[in-house]
């Protein structure tokens, strides 16, 4: 259906006044560019585990492969930009850190809620079909976002906007009534290259192509099973997702922190002691994270990452190698095998006592593998005190 004249103006600044911090208009793409890069993308296994993103490509590769009746996409965007250097804690071992967008409320509770009201109003106020879509559809959110003009897709592959810096959320509305199309956002990173120069794992394997499988936001979120040893030094203290490439953008000096209070850091999350969060069982990783996204990793895999932050903590925190041996017992192997790791770490000597008694009795082989590298890798001159 054709829109009024005036649709476009009053749907902006209905977004706006409804407190997102962007909005713009795109057409649905033919899919033939976007589409090329992302089979190539899944041609190379960069997705690693996330097979959700190679399901059904065809469907995400265009709007219109989602929804047929498609004729303009309204995308639009929530500022979650942090009160401050969201790295600032990265030198303190015994502190854990989380992405500036996990240490709020999960922003899809917000997002929804938003576009609930904001695709009602829209419907009503033009007679026209509505779809929304936060982060849980086939969408090519960040290609889509580029072509209604909120900003470009820099060479981290994330989304850069000159008012906004790289802390945006997205999310999407598509109709059945034909809006004109916003220009193009312009590719503005120039011969930067300070965020593939800031991720710690060599993730961003060149200008605008990131591997997923180096990556420590999938590694600490997508990833399923134990984390490969290559990147687990390189993980510092990263607990939950990494802003090191997002946060090295120049484009970020003219962000504003956040007016959404619902994505302002909670206190706990802010600096949250390592040797407190390995100690969660399942009850009590529910209700540390309740609201916050880290609640859909699960208290397994998350302790997981806790433990190789202990592990990478060279004995500065006392504690850690009782706090880590408590995790040899534990009835997830993936936990199991992070604690023989960091043990291996922490306290060599240690290690091999432990060894000697546990092995023989483990079944899991992820586990035994772990049992094994560690006692190859601790060589004599690696045999220091380790704090208690």
């Amino acid at each position: 259906m054709d829109a009024p004249a005036d649709a476009k103006d009053r749907i902006r600044a209905r977004a706006l006044e409804m407190g997102f911090a962007a909005v713009g208009f795109a057409r649905p793409a033919d899919g033939e560019s976007t589409g090329h890069a992302l089979r190539a993308f899944l041609a190379d296994g960069r997705h690693g585990d996330m097979g959700w993103m190679a399901a059904t490509p065809e469907r995400r590769e265009s709007p219109r492969g989602l929804w047929p009746e498609t004729a303009s996409v309204i995308v639009l965007a929530l500022d979650y930009g942090p009160p401050g250097d969201p790295l600032v804690h990265i030198e303190r071992p015994e502190r854990g850190v989380i992405a500036a967008y996990a240490k709020g409320r999960d922003y899809h509770f917000v997002a929804k809620k938003m576009l609930n009201e904001f695709g009602g109003w829209i419907a009503r106020t033009f007679g026209c079909q509505v779809k929304h879509f936060v982060d849980t559809a086939p969408v090519m959110e960040k290609p889509l976002a580029q072509q209604a003009g909120l900003g470009w897709q820099g060479k981290h592959t994330n989304l850069v906007s000159r008012e906004h810096g790289s802390w945006l959320f997205l999310c999407e509305l598509f109709t059945d009534m034909a809006l004109e199309p916003d220009e193009a956002g312009r590719d503005s990173c120039g011969s930067c290259h300070a965020c593939i120069d800031a991720c710690p794992t060599h993730a961003i394997t060149a200008p605008y192509r990131l591997d997923a499988r180096r990556c420590i936001s999938y590694l600490t979120i997508e990833h399923k099973g134990t984390i490969p040893e290559e990147f687990r030094e390189a993980m510092g203290n990263r607990i939950y997702g990494c802003d090191d490439c997002l946060a090295a953008c120049p484009w970020n000096k003219y962000a504003q922190r956040t007016t959404e209070l619902a994505f302002l850091p909670r206190i706990e999350l802010t600096a949250p002691k390592l040797l407190d969060l390995v100690e969660l069982d399942d009850e009590s990783f529910r209700d540390v994270f309740s609201r916050s996204p880290i609640k859909r990793l699960g208290r397994a895999r998350f302790v997981r990452n806790v433990l190789i932050a202990i592990g990478n903590t060279a004995g500065r925190v006392p504690g850690a190698v009782a706090a880590v041996r408590r995790r040899l017992d534990d009835e997830d192997a993936r936990v199991r095998a992070m604690a023989v790791w960091a043990l291996a770490k922490l306290n060599p000597d240690r290690f091999d006592q432990e060894r000697a008694v546990r092995f023989d009795n483990e079944t899991d082989p992820d586990v035994c593998a772990e049992w094994r590298a560690g006692s190859a890798c601790a060589a004599p001159q690696q045999r220091l005190t380790a704090a208690h």
